[in-house]
């Protein structure tokens, strides 16, 4: 199972660079991320999205597009939407319950996203932890918001990340 990580960021442009970051260590094969999106929140509260497919075709790209678009319309736009159009998507949350999206993923994501913020959303298969975090420490300061880790395996990342 792949693991989905949300981190978040307390400006607009710093996802977008970390998202670099990952391209980067993805080439050095320190980290193999699937998927990764940059959303950025500007002062307006509109959203923007950087995705990266790694070397998907053009019909995985669409597919992964979709992925995403559907998982972010759940995230963000849900709660405008109204009842109706949230029974039809409801239907859709058990696809998203095998990437560990849950309602407490979710509401976590959705309360640190906020105006003038950007969070990373990495889809992983294989990490090289130590190198990972050496990496992101030395970067920008930023706060896991959520996974689809385990409560002690996430705790154990957020430690890594702390000291």
């Amino acid at each position: 199972m792949a693991t989905l990580v949300a981190i978040g960021y307390p400006d607009e442009a710093t996802a977008e660079r970390a998202r670099e970051t990952v391209q980067r260590l993805e080439s050095e094969l320190i980290i193999q991320a699937d998927q990764v999106a940059a959303v950025s929140r500007d002062a307006e509260g509109k959203y923007h999205v950087h995705t990266t497919h790694g070397g998907a075709s053009a019909g995985a790209g669409a597919m992964w597009g979709g992925f995403w678009g559907m998982l972010f319309g759940l995230l963000f736009f849900m709660p405008f939407l109204g009842a109706a159009f949230g029974a039809a998507v409801g239907a859709l949350g058990g696809h998203f319950a095998d990437y560990g999206v849950g309602k407490e993923f979710i509401e976590q994501v959705r309360n640190k996203v906020k105006e003038g913020t950007s969070a990373l959303f990495l889809l992983l298969g294989q990490v090289t932890t130590d190198r990972v975090v050496e990496a992101f420490k030395a970067g920008p300061k930023f706060e896991i918001i959520a996974s689809n880790l385990s409560h002690e395996q996430e705790e154990k990342l957020k430690a890594a990340f702390a000291s």
